[in-house]
């Protein structure tokens, strides 16, 4: 495969294996979904397990309460699962500005949006899945009863976590947050056991009723009674109102290979725009600046459009075809010159998330993501049950004109998005990198590291990041090429360097060689990344 050819030095080496490979951000959670194919799963079983067992080893970001997205390969056809939750159907713009607000909160019950994490496990499982959640969520279940050893990374974000939250959390809705996540007082250690029996109880809930206890149930009822008591929009009618969508991926072909992505109200279609905007101009050099700057400047464009137009496709002002044309392309790779701009949205024609890919041996193949966002979401969690509810309501707009514009019952612009590769019709196998608005430019990244420069899962991964951040702003790596970074300041571009990695996402790469069936699989060096091969 000439994708798993590299003239770059991985900090890890790739992962090879035949029969199954779980690729994730938590050890634990990666042998979880190997040990249910073990046990007689698939691909899509393992992935639901490693999604449960993270939401209890990666609890600072993702949770029983947040959503999620997927692109499932079975039986040589590509499918899409969109489990994100509308808006309460109560709410609305000036229900939020009689309490006070002038834009939309980021913590607390008003940016509380319906979960779809729990629902997407029943809905693979019931289409794809080999086994019963009953048999799929057991891992997980373990782990939070009996407990396991925060991992360093992990152990980072925890604390940081705490020590905002003791300052900011400090009215009666967030105490469960500090009974379930800080219950000594503290953080808990790097090292330190940390279990959660509420959440266990609330997993094999899930597991027994395939997923209708959580929005039909007791904990349906719980929910209900503690938005009620804090004056929430979130409402038992929401939760059993509530059904994950299948849709259709949308592509773009990129230098021979189709790169798919989940449609609005994700942002996938950023990743897309950008790559196709990017290919108009040039053949890309290897660690050249010049290089460097057309893909930024391809990025900015394609993101700052994204942000404008992306939200529920029908309140789209403009079509996913459109954005996605050669003639749309074309137009905006015209306007990109040699010195960094400061974009402005195209004019319009006239008229806190954790990832893991799963494959195994028949073929199948899963890219999957969920999250319940800025790390521990909105840092309400329901009494007694660990469930963190997420904040996506926090990225709509009060705006009235807006696309974006909060509405009850409406889902808001997402940033959480799989990725699949696929070419002349055969999988090459799933990626993704989370990371809120870092994960279209992570995905443009990774795709440009694979197919123009032919490097191997964790090379592709292990490459220095950039991303755009607004302007003419750009955020780079500890280890980006200082060389680089000069000539890129040279042509204007506000060069920032990272203290750290932390804000340039977690990626996860599985590619399946065509010929013999083996698989090759990179995971994320900036956090606890684990690949689990059998």
């Amino acid at each position: 495969m000439d994708y798993l050819q590299h003239p770059f030095d991985a900090k890890r080496h790739t992962a090879f294996s035949k029969k199954g490979m779980v690729a994730t951000s938590q050890p634990l959670a990666a042998q979880a979904g190997i040990e249910v194919m073990r046990n007689g799963g698939n691909a899509i079983d393992a992935a639901i397990a490693t999604a449960a067992a993270l939401t209890v080893v990666e609890p600072t970001s993702n949770g029983i309460g947040g959503d999620a997205f997927a692109l499932v390969w079975v039986k040589e056809k590509l499918h899409g699962l969109n489990s994100s939750g509308p808006a309460p159907k109560s709410i609305s713009i000036e229900a939020v500005k009689a309490l006070g607000h002038d834009k939309m909160p980021v913590h607390g019950v008003v940016p509380v949006t319906v979960p779809g994490v729990p629902a997407a496990w029943a809905e693979l499982s019931k289409k794809f899945g080999k086994l019963p959640l009953s048999e799929t969520l057991k891992p997980a279940i373990r782990y939070a009863e009996e407990g396991y050893p925060l991992t360093p990374i992990l152990g980072k974000y925890w604390k940081l976590a705490y020590d905002k939250f003791k300052t900011s959390f400090t009215t009666e809705e967030y105490q469960s947050w500090f009974d379930t996540f800080a219950p000594n007082g503290k953080a808990p250690e790097i090292g330190e056991m940390w279990s959660s029996p509420g959440h266990a109880s609330t997993l094999r809930a899930i597991a027994e009723t395939d997923g209708r206890s959580f929005y039909e149930g007791e904990l349906a009822d719980k929910i209900d009674a503690f938005m009620k008591k804090h004056n929430g929009f979130l409402a038992k009618e929401d939760l059993a109102a509530f059904k994950p969508e299948w849709v259709d991926p949308v592509s773009t072909n990129y230098r021979g290979y189709d790169v798919w992505e989940i449609p609005p109200n994700g942002q996938g279609m950023v990743a897309l725009m950008a790559l196709n905007i990017f290919k108009n101009l040039g053949e890309p050099k290897w660690q050249s600046a010049e290089t460097y700057h057309e893909q930024i400047e391809a990025m900015k464009l394609a993101f700052t459009d994204g942000k404008e137009f992306i939200t529920e496709p029908e309140a789209m002002p403009v079509s996913v075809e459109h954005l996605l044309s050669d003639d749309y392309a074309k137009q905006r790779a015209g306007t990109i010159g040699s010195a960094a701009s400061d974009p402005v949205p195209y004019e319009l024609p006239k008229g806190g998330t954790v990832y893991l890919a799963a494959a195994d041996e028949e073929g199948n193949m899963i890219s999957y993501i969920q999250s319940n966002y800025m790390g521990f979401g909105s840092g309400i969690v329901i009494p007694g049950t660990g469930i963190g509810l997420q904040n996506r309501g926090a990225d709509f707009s009060l705006e009235a004109q807006h696309p974006n514009v909060l509405k009850g019952g409406k889902r808001t612009y997402h940033t959480i998005i799989p990725g699949f590769l696929t070419k002349e019709g055969k999988a090459v196998g799933p990626f993704g990198v989370m990371g809120g608005y870092m994960q279209p430019q992570g995905h443009f990244q990774v795709v440009t590291n694979t197919v123009d420069y032919l490097l191997n899962p964790q090379a592709a991964l292990d490459m220095p990041r950039w991303q755009w951040m607004e302007g003419k702003t750009i955020l780079v790596e500890p280890n980006f090429p200082n060389y680089l970074a000069q000539a890129l300041a040279r042509k204007g571009h506000a060069i920032q360097v990272a203290t750290d990695g932390g804000a340039f996402g977690r990626g996860q790469i599985i590619w399946r060689n065509p010929e013999t069936g083996v698989l090759a699989g990179g995971t994320e060096s900036r956090t606890d990344g684990s690949v689990a091969a059998w």
